[in-house]
């Protein structure tokens, strides 16, 4: 009786098809690759199940390796230890919404309606968070809190995504007179709005309908009020036109010991 589910092994020489290459008893090359990559998939899959309720810096070699059900030495074959494998998690987690950004950002290029370019960005991250529940966990939970080489990996992510949405904000009419610098930490307002929200929806009770819109509707409102921000950012300021003047009165208020609101006095 076999004790595998690929059934008895072909004889060497057997005749073509899946299985050992013709005359040498080893797997054909395209086999081996695919079952590697269906190990290492399974070792993605199986450590986002055990980090649903803890940390990656609290799981083990061996909890995970025997969840899949290999030996830890097939682990290394495609991790070089389990920092590794929670950079994978992140390419894994955040990897494919690259485009989905740009195609979301190119749909608003011509800032003709705000209003609906901001209700696409909250429902398609309402609807990520549906569909990728473990994976925007894993990120909420390691961002500031997991591992040095995972932390870095989930920043250096974040960081392509605020260089998109800069990139995507620059061709809008509303960004006219508006340096690299200041689209920059606009788009880093956007990113960490976007990541907020998601953490946010994640913690919201299953099935409660009311909470769930109360959050998207907070998430529309916060949007908003940045867009209200970049239309006024440079409108020149009472005493004197200029952002040299609202560097200024910047600087004086931090000397205060409180913050500045450029444009007011």
């Amino acid at each position: 009786m076999s004790h595998t589910s690929d059934g008895p092994r072909p004889q060497p020489g057997s005749g073509p098809g899946p299985g050992p290459g013709p005359g040498t008893g080893e797997p054909r090359p395209g086999t081996r690759r695919a079952q590697k990559q269906q190990t290492r998939q399974a070792l993605l899959d199986a450590g986002l199940r055990l980090l649903e309720h803890q940390n990656l810096s609290s799981l083990g070699l061996r909890e995970l390796t025997r969840e899949v059900g290999v030996s830890p030495a097939a682990f290394y074959r495609h991790f070089p230890d389990m920092d590794g494998l929670g950079v994978a998690l992140v390419g894994e987690a955040l990897g494919s919404l690259h485009e989905v950004v740009r195609a979301t950002l190119a749909d608003g290029a011509d800032g003709s309606a705000p209003d609906a370019l901001i209700d696409r960005s909250v429902t398609f991250t309402a609807a990520y968070v549906d569909e990728h529940r473990p994976h925007v966990r894993f990120i909420a939970r390691e961002r500031h809190g997991g591992v040095r080489p995972v932390r870095e990996a989930i920043a250096a992510e974040l960081g392509r995504f605020t260089d998109e949405v800069a990139a995507g904000l620059a061709v809008q009419p509303a960004s006219a007179g508006w340096s690299g610098a200041e689209l920059r930490v606009l788009a880093g307002l956007h990113v960490d709005h976007m990541v907020a929200t998601a953490a946010e929806l994640l913690e919201a009770p299953p099935g409660d309908a009311a909470a769930r819109e109360r959050i998207m509707a907070a998430a529309r409102l916060r949007m908003q009020i940045i867009s209200v921000g970049r239309l006024h950012w440079l409108d020149p300021a009472p005493d004197r036109a200029g952002r040299a003047d609202r560097a200024g009165r910047t600087d004086r208020s931090t000397a205060r010991g409180r913050p500045g609101l450029p444009g007011r006095t």
